[in-house]
């Protein structure tokens, strides 16, 4: 019998954070302008200078002390990692995603080399037109929409999110996707990188009526102290109902890809 776990941090439910486009936000907080981040999980924040940017905003924080903050977010190791933030000025709060590395050209005096990338709904990064997939979880995350994301979500949008929150370390988007219970820490220690090497799609409709699905799919692991290695597997998904959304049964997905010994 399979029980469907409901047991995970809930997003406030009163979270005054705007989901802004980047259309809107490119002039709310045009080149030069100064405005605090915030970080979601740890509620600490520090001050920045938009330098650039014209389809997500380039950024710089704007003192050392800043710079210490930010870094003291990323547990004192700079990474591209993502994660769920809000950008304030005012009284506007946006919702936002940042990642945690200096890359590119830098002009403040902060300790900091180079900027960084703040997105927000609807940006994309240099190279495409569409939203970064893990920029935008963490979009959805800071504005409390996550939940709503993953609700309409169809089988394969589901194993992409649930890849990616594994990918970004982001317990709490694998947990909103899982049906069981796992010990993430432990996994997360041991992923330094992970990616779908191959995805063969279905018509989705055709899985309209189903309440289990299995999905063939390669992932291409980088596991610290082994290296790169890509599993073929499948995932098996479940849900209560035909309304429901999917669950990733993610213990059978853990020993299937060998993140536990």
């Amino acid at each position: 019998m399979i029980i469907f776990a409901s047991s995970y941090p809930v997003e406030a439910a009163t979270v005054p954070v705007k989901m802004a486009t980047w259309e809107e936000v490119d002039k709310l907080f045009p080149n030069f302008s100064k405005f605090t981040v915030v970080d979601m999980e740890t509620g600490m924040k520090f001050h920045v200078q938009r330098r650039a940017g014209s389809r997500h905003a380039d950024v710089q924080p704007l003192t050392p002390k800043d710079t210490a903050i930010m870094k003291k977010i990323y547990n004192q190791k700079w990474s591209w990692k993502r994660r769920a933030i809000y950008v304030q000025k005012g009284k506007n709060k946006i919702a936002a995603s940042m990642n945690g590395m200096p890359h590119g050209a830098g002009a403040l005096k902060n300790n900091f080399r180079g900027h960084f990338c703040i997105h927000f709904y609807k940006s994309s990064t240099h190279r495409k037109r569409e939203m970064d997939l893990a920029h935008m979880l963490m979009v959805f995350k800071s504005a409390g929409k996550l939940d709503e994301l993953i609700g309409k979500a169809d089988p394969y949008e589901t194993v992409t999110y649930f890849v990616t929150g594994i990918k970004e370390h982001d317990k709490g988007i694998v947990q909103r996707l899982s049906l069981r219970k796992a010990d993430w820490k432990n996994i997360f220690s041991k992923v330094e990188a992970v990616k779908i090497a191959r995805l063969p799609l279905l018509p989705a409709e055709d899985m309209d009526d189903e309440l289990m699905v299995s999905i063939p799919i390669d992932i291409e692991w980088h596991l610290k102290g082994e290296g790169k290695r890509i599993t073929e597997s499948e995932i098996n998904l479940f849900r209560a109902a035909p309304f429901s959304s999917w669950k990733v049964d993610s213990l059978d997905f853990i020993e299937k890809n060998e993140l536990v010994q």
